[in-house]
């Protein structure tokens, strides 16, 4: 006697969610604190082999050693994302320890808290080297890779595999905040490179999605909260809370999989109502 027609299809239901990177290999950048050291152990725990990309190589093998201890496997790469140069030799690098990217996190950021009429022009190209300009180039260098992937597969009459570029943007793309305006600026054009991305890149098996968040308690910022300013702050956000970097992992997840397959050119937000 077989299983009713609805039960069978909710079981499948339940067994296509169930989400597995292994045999992935996920780059990360910025992973040696914060939102991307959090990325990198979420990823290596759903099975990724995870490369490590940031300035403090330092930080990173602290990180591999304990992603190590717990099973998982990860490589170090030094990346400045500001020098084009230091972009390509860590994508190569990357790629030769693990194996062909199928996952990037473009994290890697940095801000000035500052009136406008204060921006120089070398706060302006500190933030927006790092931002802007290197999370595109650094999607780039791995797009070159995963479209020659591609060209190959339709050459051999394979399915394309696929491919993830997870930009993390900000609330602050969205909706102008006080005295970061030039953060602002930055993240907004990651929002509108995104979409670019999405389109241009989508016949190649290419998803590229971003991540919005809004304000998280991380290592980076924990002391500013304990601030009148920061206290201030909290009391202005829906549910008068932050949101810690676990927040953020279903959704890293889902972006990271196939089964995000027709998702792509998505800006999410996740900010507990903020925005």
């Amino acid at each position: 006697m077989t299983a009713p027609a609805a039960a069978r299809s909710t079981a499948e239901v339940h067994m296509g969610l169930s989400i597995n990177l292994e045999g992935k290999v996920a780059m990360v950048t910025g992973a040696s604190s914060g939102l991307g050291m959090r990325f990198a152990q979420v990823l290596s725990a759903a099975g990724a082999k995870v490369v490590l990309a940031s300035r403090r190589a330092e930080r990173l093998k602290e990180l591999r050693a304990a992603i190590e201890a717990d099973g998982g496997s990860a490589h170090v790469v030094r990346l400045d994302v500001t020098d084009p140069d230091s972009i390509r030799a860590a994508v190569a690098h990357a790629e030769t320890e693990a194996g062909a990217i199928d996952i990037v996190v473009n994290n890697s950021g940095v801000s000035t808290t500052q009136r406008l009429t204060d921006v120089t022009a070398e706060d302006f190209d500190f933030v927006f080297d790092t931002n802007t300009r290197g999370a595109f180039f650094v999607a780039q260098e791995v797009a070159k890779r995963m479209i020659a992937r591609s060209k190959g597969a339709e050459r051999n009459g394979t399915p394309l595999p696929q491919s993830r570029i997870i930009n993390i943007a900000s609330v602050a793309g969205l909706k102008v905040l006080s005295q970061i305006g030039v953060y602002c600026m930055s993240k907004a054009a990651v929002v509108h490179m995104t979409k670019a991305m999405a389109l241009e890149w989508a016949r190649y098996g290419i998803n590229v999605n971003a991540i919005c968040p809004g304000y998280i308690d991380t290592d980076i910022n924990h002391h500013h909260w304990d601030t009148d300013a920061g206290q201030k702050l909290i009391q202005l956000l829906p549910r008068k809370r932050l949101g810690k970097p676990e927040d953020l992992d279903g959704l890293l997840l889902l972006l990271a999989s196939d089964q995000s397959q027709f998702i792509n050119g998505a800006v999410i937000t996740a900010d507990d109502g903020m925005v």
